[in-house]
């Protein structure tokens, strides 16, 4: 069978990065709306006469010289001679980040990028993704086969290799970026279904949470931002992409809401607040950080509950965690356990601060509700039914404080995608003593504490953001070989 693909110029060089993305936009819309057309052209007809098939825009960097370059940055240049390549989509979404980048790494080696159609086909599902009422039907459904006709999504390359390591089988060019177009399209479609809200509308800045209090204490607080000029707050977004730009403005809860809630409290620049409900358990929190990452967030924070495991801790402490062990096994396969996952200094120190902004205390005044220890994090949410005397030992092994079931999930998978990772976790319940979660456990101090935890979430974001990139994206979470994308 013939294959018709949109007519495309091949490569061009580019020193300039604004003019380089401009061109992959180009290329990407062509490609977009060559499938479409054929698309909506074909889905009332029979059996076309030939294939469509349409390829995402590549960016290509070849350096043959040794010469040393400003490293200071973690990210920005490649190590070695070769030849370096990277597929792209939604050029629109990611403008500020393909021009940053890109605009480093021509500044650092003087040397231009190549910007032209890849050999990668763009599944027409992805394609058809935001076309106004226009959904691609499964298989079976129409005269002919789907896939005889357009590309449709490959599993077989859709896959973190490039961010495990395990290596990037592209025409014999090393990776530039740590996520292949497909990959990233696929999160973003992801992204779309689990939290309701369109990719455009997360933030650099993205908190976690394992409890409804926290979207509502958010809501609140959004709203009060909105309301001061000062603030830098633009609009406040909710499932269903709802949006509101001042404070007194209806924000209708959803009749059906998605398996986990995400509200964006946005600021210029993408340098707000995310905030995603990813329930309870570590499935929940790979899944939504799994997807996350492709957006290239500055950080993420878990503010969410856990069971006190030291007798001298009250319901509503804090736990800042300096370590995790991890028994929630959801990434055993792509992150060994015996990796070590470092707090990072800047993360830690950012969150003490806020505790100390928000709560007036500090020194060792702060000690009187806040412990820094081991965090646990395990798969079962019922342990303490079985017998105790192994998880016990281990906790106590460990040094563990407390004990989730997200917060060394959300970690990991932050070393592993390299995106600043912290946790703050505020203890309701004390399993070991005696105090179970419980309806009518919690004591007023308990509540106001649990009032105070997202506001420390939001004040260690806005301290995060005022740091300079460099601090942020620092060489703790790069590997001997990386790429020169951040």
């Amino acid at each position: 069978m013939p294959v018709q693909t949109p007519d495309l110029s091949g490569p061009e060089r580019f020193d300039d990065a604004v003019a380089a993305v401009d061109r992959l936009t180009e290329l990407y819309q062509a490609s977009v709306l060559f499938l479409r057309d054929k698309f909506s052209a074909t889905i009332g007809g029979g059996m076309p006469e030939s294939r469509f098939r349409a390829y995402y825009p590549e960016v290509r960097f070849t350096t043959s010289s040794y010469a040393q370059i400003d490293s200071r940055l973690s990210f920005g240049h490649v190590a070695e001679p070769g030849t370096y390549v990277t597929t792209i989509t939604r050029p629109d979404l990611f403008r500020n980040y393909l021009i940053q980048q890109i605009g480093l790494l021509i500044e650092n080696h003087g040397l231009p990028v190549a910007v032209g159609p890849s050999a990668t086909p763009i599944p027409v599902h992805f394609a058809m993704d935001g076309a106004s009422g226009v959904t691609v039907p499964q298989d079976g459904v129409m005269d002919f086969s789907l896939r005889d006709v357009f590309d449709v999504p490959d599993l077989g390359t859709t896959n973190d290799d490039i961010v495990n390591g395990y290596g990037f089988p592209y025409d014999g060019a090393a990776p530039l970026a740590p996520f292949t177009a497909q990959r990233i399209d696929y999160s973003l479609a992801r992204l779309a279904h689990y939290t309701a809200t369109d990719p455009e509308h997360f933030q650099n800045h993205v908190l976690f949470t394992n409890y409804q209090f926290y979207i509502e204490e958010f809501e609140t607080v959004a709203r009060r931002m909105l309301d001061d000029p000062d603030s830098g707050y633009t609009s406040f977004v909710g499932p269903g992409n709802q949006e509101i730009t001042a404070g007194d403005q209806p924000l209708e809860v959803p009749a059906k809401l998605p398996q986990m809630p995400t509200y964006h409290l946005k600021r210029e620049g993408s340098a707000g607040i995310t905030l995603v409900n990813i329930g309870v358990g570590p499935s929940n929190a790979k899944t939504a950080t799994d997807h996350i990452a492709v957006l290239r967030p500055h950080a993420w924070l878990m503010v969410g509950h856990c069971a006190g495991l030291r007798n001298s801790q009250r319901l509503g402490d804090f736990v800042l965690a300096h370590a995790y062990l991890r028994e929630d096994h959801v990434l055993d396969d792509d992150l060994p356990v015996w990796t070590p996952i470092p707090p990072l200094a800047e993360i830690q120190t950012s969150l003490e601060q806020a505790v100390e902004d928000v709560t007036k205390l500090e020194g060792y005044e702060l000690k009187r509700i806040m412990r820094t220890g081991t965090v646990a994090t395990i798969d079962n949410r019922n342990w303490e039914l079985r017998d105790q005397s192994g998880p016990v030992q281990r906790l106590s092994q460990s040094r563990a404080v407390a004990l989730d079931m997200e917060s060394a999930t959300i970690a990991a998978n932050g070393f592993r995608f390299r995106v600043p990772y912290g946790t703050l976790l505020c203890v309701s319940d004390k399993p070991l003593h005696g105090e179970l979660k419980l309806p009518g456990m919690a004591t007023d101090f308990y509540r106001t504490q649990v009032a105070s935890h997202l506001l420390i979430g939001i004040r260690a974001m806005e301290l995060i953001r005022e740091m300079p990139l460099e601090r942020i994206h620092s060489r703790k979470l790069r590997s001997f070989e990386e790429t020169a994308f951040l």
